[in-house]
């Protein structure tokens, strides 16, 4: 995915995070992410199931809510993420510096 793309796909989903027409939920699922800087990124109730974030800049992100059921994450920088209520079954999250993130439910 190119990066005009993602933050197409971000816009719309901040605009729907935000009740505004025209704003749609993230469907990231599948998607190839890897090493994308989303630092500060809102995916907030983002589905990402299956989307390979291997080596991906996560850290600071607002993951509440996500689906990232079977989501790769291996070596992603979670750093400081909040990842409150996220879906995290079966996700590969070996080598994932999670130090800082927020996993209370």
């Amino acid at each position: 995915m190119n990066t005009q793309e993602l933050k197409r796909i971000l816009d719309s989903h901040a605009a729907w995070l935000r009740g505004e027409p025209g704003g749609q939920q993230a469907d990231l699922s599948g998607a190839d992410l890897r090493g994308a800087n989303l630092r500060w990124a809102n995916l907030r109730e983002a589905d990402l199931r299956e989307a390979d974030l291997s080596g991906a800049n996560l850290s600071e992100a607002d993951l509440r809510e996500a689906d990232l059921h079977c989501a790769y994450l291996r070596w992603a920088d979670l750093h400081g993420a909040d990842l409150r209520w996220a879906n995290l079954r079966w996700a590969d999250l070996r080598r994932a510096n999670l130090r800082g993130a927020d996993l209370d439910d």
